[in-house]
């Protein structure tokens, strides 16, 4: 079977490697057939980071959990890549119950057993049992190198789900793949930077910095006024700036990303501009009892807070990796009852075949897609 596999900056290939079998009687195949590019994937992808990374780590510079995520040397290909997908499943375990041949499901980016105190915690990313499985690491995940386990990226013809009953969540009747190609994580990572802050502030003030986690800060923007919240929307890119006003946010250009343009009362920052500035600006930018949530990658050893600015408007930071799996239900059902149009944000919606290509894009959002199986 192809595999989308990173080799390099600017290289990316079909790589044929062995079908994935079955292994256990809970475990299911899927073929994706729509796939989405996670804003971090364009890391790698665009710019050289992986020996700047290595160097960073031996100096000091660089955060040494960097090193337990991704490996002694981050990003280094060859791996497949991506971690974002909606499948078809193609075959079930005998101890499979939930699913059958041909439903259509989200597969969320990391692995998780369910069961597992960390998991009833809601804190899937981080399933004991799944990281237990992989002595020396700290995250089971799909597409993110051999660090995370073996497996390999979403954009490939075949996916090994464990824990298949729970793992996977069937698309509501109606709701077009497309529209929730990024479910597996962006558009979930975005959905719990809002929504929770919201249902404890109806009709709220949220500010959204964008243009590092590109897509997630539109995601959540749209979110946001979908929730009833007033929003605005600042980022240097003109077509993004375009998409977030589709949604109803007002939004602001700014130079540089991460600024607050000197704003300030807001009930809910989401710092999408992945950036330690970004960090500080939408901190200082809360009202009281306000909630930041961080979205980025803050690899720097010395990220520098307004610890005192946070102590006195009793402000709450956020940060960490998207737990996906317990939220997909409530993000899934929305989508169907209201229709909120996520596609907004696709800016390249590409060919499966052209996948090496298109997924190099310098664009925002690149969703790939292909003719499911006539399974029924």
């Amino acid at each position: 079977m192809r595999e989308l596999t990173f080799v390099r900056t600017g290289r990316l290939q079909w790589v044929e490697r062995p079908a994935p079998t079955l292994r256990a009687s809970s475990d299911a195949l899927v073929r994706p057939f729509v796939a989405s590019r996670c804003d971090g994937d364009t890391l790698p992808l665009h710019r050289p980071v992986s020996r700047p990374m290595q160097a960073g780590l031996k100096l000091g510079l660089i955060d040494p959990v960097i090193g337990h995520i991704a490996g002694p040397q981050p990003f280094q290909g060859p791996f497949g890549i991506g971690h974002e997908c909606v499948a078809q499943v193609i075959a079930t375990g005998s101890d499979v119950t939930n699913l059958a041949v041909g439903d259509v499901v989200v597969v969320p980016w990391a692995l998780s057993c369910g069961t597992c105190p960390r998991c009833r915690q809601g804190l899937t990313a981080k399933c004991s049992t799944m990281s237990a499985s992989s002595p020396g690491k700290v995250l089971a995940a799909f597409g993110f190198g051999p660090q995370c386990g073996a497996w390999g990226g979403m954009v490939t013809d075949t996916l090994r789900i464990p824990n298949a009953d729970h793992m996977l969540v069937r698309l509501p009747a109606g709701v077009d793949p497309i529209r929730v190609a990024a479910a597996s994580d962006n558009l979930s990572d975005a959905w719990r930077t809002v929504v929770p802050a919201l249902e404890q502030r109806p009709g709220g003030q949220v500010l959204v910095l964008g243009g590092g986690a590109k897509s997630i800060g539109l995601y959540a923007a749209g979110l946001a006024v979908a929730h009833g919240a007033e929003v605005d929307y600042t980022d240097d890119d003109h077509d993004r700036l375009a998409i977030a006003a589709g949604f109803g946010a007002r939004v602001h250009a700014v130079s540089k990303r991460g600024s607050a343009n000197g704003q300030s009362g807001y009930d809910v920052v989401v710092e999408a501009a992945s950036s330690a500035r970004g960090l500080r600006e939408g901190l200082r930018a809360l009202a009281p009892g306000g909630v930041c949530v961080g979205t980025g990658y803050y690899v720097r050893t010395n990220t520098k807070l307004p610890v005192m600015n946070m102590y006195a408007t009793s402000a709450t930071l956020q940060v960490g990796v998207s737990h996906v799996r317990p939220v997909l239900p409530e993000l899934l059902d929305f989508i169907a009852r209201t229709g909120f149009e996520a596609e907004r944000v696709t800016t390249l919606l590409a060919d499966w075949d052209d996948a090496p290509a298109a997924y190099q894009e310098r664009t925002t959002k690149v969703v790939l897609h292909r003719t499911p199986l006539n399974l029924n």
